[in-house]
């Protein structure tokens, strides 16, 4: 996760996390990522059931009821164990995790465990009533998806109107008091729909977008030879700093993140090299703070039949069940030899990733990708668009 707003617009500077002692205990959520600590925040597929046929679904849901899925007590005694843990996040996923009737209690719960809880849905499902509920739950944020605006939206989706039924989502969200922002996960065919999301969000007055990169799991795996070329990524992600910092020099600001394309913070940081090389020596200290992907470190799944992996992407492997021990004991159990890797996986990545100078910033990117396109975990990450010179130079 890569914050334009935060570390190309100047939102943030190292002493603002020092302040903090660096702990996920302390941090506000908007530091989380620059802790020192890498309290893993944890994604619950809670449901795998949708409503929606997303082309992109990386848990390949579908509009079934699923027998394994975890119920609310186990759902209870699963948060409860991430709270004692010190998970400072728990991310409300699916499939879609409004499709569960007990999702205002297991949010409320969450709350008063001491956690930030968040929601990540398609938005279609959020009636003024329900909007209402979570509101009263202590829900911190509500991340939205679209994947453009209008038609394009509901040709991703699968379902006719579900970009209107997104939108007044939103607006529901917004009306109840809930902070609300935008996922848009990028591909070869909607990569053209960014300004129509940046419009989209000054129009609505919506405080937050998030643009993913495509990982190439479930569905999604479908769309990794249509994925964009280096080319266009590097363009695509100059477009999201203009467009970020034109917003801030309007007088508008938003908090834009890229995320699943670790690349994107040694590119960031090259780009303000050219431009204020004194920002970019603060921007270099954050990067490393916040250290890349954390897949099996600082992020984690649990999925909704209890399998514990380390990513909610990489889904074929799994560390463990709990309906058999709790995420705690599963999540620091190195007797687990990938498990044990991936605490500390910069010494085990190969090819031009072992050799790369931005490692302790990139920390390897998506071992998700690699494996998905080469069959080898360690192999390095195709989606990374730094050129060879830029892997090799001098910091």
């Amino acid at each position: 996760m890569i914050g334009i707003s935060k570390l190309y617009c100047g939102g943030v500077e190292p002493s603002d996390i020092l302040r903090y002692g660096a702990q996920s205990d302390r941090l506000p959520s908007h530091l989380l990522q620059f802790s020192s600590d890498k309290r893993p925040v944890v994604v619950w597929n809670a449901t795998r059931r949708c409503n929606l046929k997303c082309v992109h679904c990386y848990s390949s849901s579908q509009n079934r009821r699923y027998s394994d899925e975890l119920s609310t007590e186990e759902g209870k005694a699963l948060i409860a164990d991430l709270a004692a843990f010190g998970s400072p996040v728990l991310l409300f996923s699916g499939g879609e995790p409004l499709m569960r009737e007990d999702l205002p209690e297991l949010v409320r719960f969450a709350v008063e465990s001491g956690m930030r809880a968040v929601i990540s849905t398609n938005g279609t499902l959020i009636t003024k009533k329900r909007a209402a509920v979570f509101a009263k739950t202590g829900l911190s944020y509500m991340g939205i998806s679209l994947d453009g605006v209008g038609e394009i939206h509901d040709r991703f989706r699968g379902v006719p109107g579900a970009f209107d039924a997104a939108v007044k989502g939103i607006r529901n969200c917004r009306e109840a008091g809930i902070k609300v922002g935008v996922r848009f996960t990028i591909t070869g065919e909607n990569s053209g729909e960014i300004p129509a999301i940046f419009d989209f969000i000054e129009q609505k007055n919506i405080p937050r977008a998030c643009f993913y990169h495509l990982v190439y799991s479930g569905r999604g795996s479908a769309l990794m030879n249509s994925d964009l070329p280096h080319d266009r990524t590097r363009e695509v992600v100059d477009l999201i700093m203009d467009r970020t910092r034109n917003l801030f020099d309007r007088g508008l600001p938003k908090e834009i993140l890229t995320v699943d394309n670790h690349a994107d913070g040694p590119y960031l940081y090259l780009r303000l090299l050219r431009e204020d090389p004194g920002r970019a020596a603060e921007v270099l200290t954050l990067l490393k703070m916040n250290e890349g992907n954390s897949s099996g470190r600082g992020i984690g799944c649990v999925s909704w039949d209890g399998e514990v992996h380390a990513d909610q992407f990489w889904r074929e492997i799994s560390f463990g069940n709990v309906r058999k021990r709790p995420f705690s004991k599963i999540w620091t159990d190195t007797s687990n030899e990938l498990m044990a890797k991936l605490k500390d996986k910069k010494r085990y990545v190969t090819g031009r990733c072992a050799e790369c100078r931005w490692l302790d910033v990139c920390g390897g990117n998506f071992r998700t990708r690699a494996e998905a396109a080469t069959g080898d975990i360690w192999a390095p990450d195709p989606a990374c668009y730094l050129t060879d010179d830029e892997i090799r130079g001098a910091i």
